[in-house]
């Protein structure tokens, strides 16, 4: 019998793979609306934070649904996935949201402060969190992606 190593187990378990394919999709997707609108790529759209759709949650929901359509709704494993992904969906619509909110606010203060001549910071990121629009589809590519994959891979 063939032994394989840890990484084999990892890119061989369905569950990571539709978790993983949530997230880069919805990535994916953030590439497409910004060459779309903006006509160039930025490679920070791929790999950063924010916008549409929001990648955390579709991540969270891909794993939340692999789970449950695995190990079954009544599962403990399950009931922990929904649980991390109902937290990491309010904290990207949530506090991460607010945090771009005073960073936006921040900004301009600095901003002003520059124009006057008193100091020069390096300006704060303000495209941190996600609007509920932004969650919402990122809930349905999870869902989309897990439902489709679980059943095709």
């Amino acid at each position: 019998m063939q032994e394989h190593t840890a990484f084999w187990y990892f890119v061989h378990n369905k569950v990571a793979i539709i978790a993983f394919m949530g997230w880069f999709i919805a990535q994916t997707i953030k590439v497409v609306i910004g060459l779309i609108y903006e006509k160039r790529f930025n490679f920070k759209w791929f790999v950063g934070s924010g916008g549409m759709p929001s990648s955390h949650a579709a991540g969270v929901t891909a794993l939340a649904t692999a789970i449950g359509l695995q190990e079954g709704a009544s599962s403990a494993i399950f009931v922990l996935a929904l649980m991390l992904a109902i937290i990491v969906i309010f904290d990207a619509q949530g506090v991460r949201r607010s945090t771009g909110q005073q960073a936006e606010i921040l900004n301009k203060i600095m901003d002003d402060i520059y124009f006057r001549g008193k100091i020069q910071e390096d300006r704060l990121k303000e495209l941190i969190g996600h609007t509920p629009v932004q969650v919402f589809a990122g809930i349905g590519v999870g869902l989309a992606v897990g439902f489709l994959l679980f059943y095709n891979i």
